[in-house]
């Protein structure tokens, strides 16, 4: 695999703060995820943090972790680097980049991306989608877009890119940080958790390829 112009790949180290300092430095960066033959590259263009129970200094309400470790969430509280592959409504396997200091928790929801790569086996995936810009616009659709699933793909290594499940997953970051980022609440957060006190989605100011924000139940600009 041939480094990426500006990109390196992501380490271990890089990934070790609190999810909410880490989250704006993987815009601009890659996915890359191959299954079987097929390869998807997607260029990261938003996302949002969450942290688990003790890790940082407010708790987090909005998190899987929130309560501590769970069998469901048992890869966020894992090593920095590797992918949290959950499914969402029971239909949609949303990806995470796990991030947080030494036996704490927290994960980076990779909400939306532009597919640079694949774009053919991105399309078959997802027919639905009408035009470029809507193969990744959303967790979902970006989860969908790259082919990786709950449960099989759940801990994948996007650091050692090792496989797993017959898929492999490599994370690139931008080696210097973007300045167009925009940060404010969180999708469809219910509560607190989804209000401006948690401004803790990130985006690229402008992209077309942003999901659209939408208040999640309780939630609200007067909270």
């Amino acid at each position: 695999m041939s480094k990426r112009s500006g990109l390196i790949p992501a380490t271990r180290a890089a990934l070790t703060a609190l999810p909410v300092e880490v989250a704006p430095r993987l815009l601009g960066g890659v996915l890359e995820v191959t299954v079987g033959k097929a390869r998807v590259a997607v260029r990261l263009t938003e996302v949002e943090a969450y942290h688990g129970a003790g890790t940082g200094p407010e708790p987090d309400p909005g998190s899987h972790a929130r309560m501590g470790r769970t069998a469901r969430n048992a890869t966020m509280w894992g090593e920095p680097g590797h992918l949290y592959v959950y499914l969402s409504h029971g239909i949609h396997s949303c990806v995470n980049v796990v991030c947080a200091p030494e036996g704490q928790a927290g994960g980076i929801l990779l909400r939306a991306g532009a597919v640079i790569e694949g774009e053919d086996v991105a399309f078959a995936r997802r027919p639905a989608a009408r035009v470029a810009r809507d193969l990744a616009r959303g967790p979902g659709r970006l989860g969908d877009a790259v082919g990786l699933r709950h449960p099989v793909h759940d801990g994948i290594d996007a650091v050692t890119a090792r496989p797993r499940a017959g898929a492999s997953a490599r994370l690139w970051l931008p080696v210097v940080a973007r300045a167009d980022v925009e940060a404010g609440p969180r999708v469809g957060v219910a509560g607190v958790a989804g209000t401006a006190a948690f401004p803790w989605r990130f985006w690229i100011s402008g992209d077309p390829t942003v999901s659209p924000f939408r208040w999640g139940r309780g939630a609200g600009p007067t909270l």
